[in-house]
């Protein structure tokens, strides 16, 4: 598909302007888009009511154009227009608090991506959040798939979020001690979810800011695969710890998490490593080793992209099973071969905080 200067606008409809409640193009912000080829030039003109004002802008125009699959290289201009100040009072009011205002009391946000659906990607989140967990760590699981939620089936919970007097919702206990929230608790699970960039950020922010996660080391967060809103929005608006990048040894998944991992880096999320799961499968009856999804391919890209490769997981049936049944290979064989993998995964990102 060629690159249009509507598809520009379209992106550019989804960025809010910093402190007000209108995007780019309902604000008059665009000045000038220039299409040429896979190239774009975008000339932008915002109220700049504090000096990051441009700046802020300038990052996050170019971090959703990254996201734009026909953009191979974006030139982003942002004219500061200076506000006129108000005489008011000498004391400034209190500013809005922000997504990580709301959780000070997470220690760390680990991010677990993919660049494509169908690598594991929601399995490795509950079993690492449910190793950490295993290793003496207060955790908790927000599942960000809007789209497609699934943490409420593989954590095996039986009980829904509540609410408290004042709004706020209390996550879900799940029996291996981790607390859980999806929006699969609030939906029909038969029903889509045919929401736009806005209602997604409101759902996410409610998510992070209205559950009572309390006092924990890590909060996992299960993304849903590719390069989005759901994981612009989340690193735009929640200081990341770091992303776990989850691919299959393949070539067409190792593709997309080169992709995925770009974008991370262009948003200035520190990339802890790459996860390869289904890497080996072994016969349990005479012990053939068999490399169904290619062999080898997740430490190569590591290597190529100077991140380290943090586990491969066997390709197991015990691990299907465990996600359908709500009981995963961590909690209940812990000392199989993919119950170690996991385990091995949680002792190394724990060593890095």
């Amino acid at each position: 598909m060629a690159l249009t200067e509507q598809m520009i606008l379209e992106t550019l409809h989804e960025i809010q302007v910093p402190g007000s409640q209108t995007n780019l193009v309902e604000s008059g912000a665009v000045r000038q888009i220039e299409v040429e080829g896979s190239s774009v030039s975008v000339v932008l003109a915002v109220e700049a009511p504090q000096p990051t004002t441009a700046g802020q802008v300038k990052a996050a125009v170019e971090a959703a154009l990254a996201t734009v699959d026909e953009v191979e290289t974006a030139t982003v201009t942002v004219h500061p227009l200076l506000t006129t100040v108000q005489p008011g009072p000498t004391t400034a009011p209190e500013p809005p608090p922000t997504w990580a205002d709301k959780i000070p009391d997470v220690r760390n946000v680990i991010a677990v991506a993919s660049g494509k659906g169908g690598v594991g990607k929601s399995t490795v989140s509950a079993n690492l959040a449910l190793a950490m967990a295993a290793l003496g760590h207060s955790v908790g699981l927000l599942d960000a798939d809007i789209y497609g939620p699934s943490q409420q089936i593989m954590m095996g919970t039986t009980e829904e979020p509540m609410g408290d007097p004042e709004g706020k919702i209390r996550p879900v206990d799940s029996p291996g001690g981790v607390k859980v929230m999806s929006f699969g608790f609030l939906v029909d699970p038969d029903q889509p979810v045919i929401w736009r960039g806005p209602m997604l950020q409101k759902a996410l922010e409610q998510f992070v800011g209205d559950v009572l996660w309390g006092e924990l080391d890590y909060l996992v967060v299960d993304l849903p695969p590719g390069t989005g809103d759901v994981a612009l929005t989340l690193c735009q608006n929640v200081p990341m710890a770091g992303v776990v990048i989850v691919t299959t040894p393949q070539d067409v998944a190792l593709v997309d998490a080169r992709k995925s991992l770009h974008m991370f880096r262009k948003l200035e999320v520190p990339v802890l490593g790459i996860v390869e799961n289904m890497s080996v499968y072994e016969c349990p009856e005479c012990g053939h080793i068999e490399h169904i999804f290619g062999d080898g391919g997740g430490l190569r890209t590591a290597e190529e992209l100077g991140v380290p490769l943090l586990g491969s997981i066997p390709l197991d049936a015990a691990i299907v099973a465990g996600g359908d049944s709500g009981k995963p290979v961590v909690s209940e064989r812990p000392d199989s071969p993919a119950g170690r993998a996991f385990t091995e995964l949680a002792e190394k990102l724990s060593a890095r905080f």
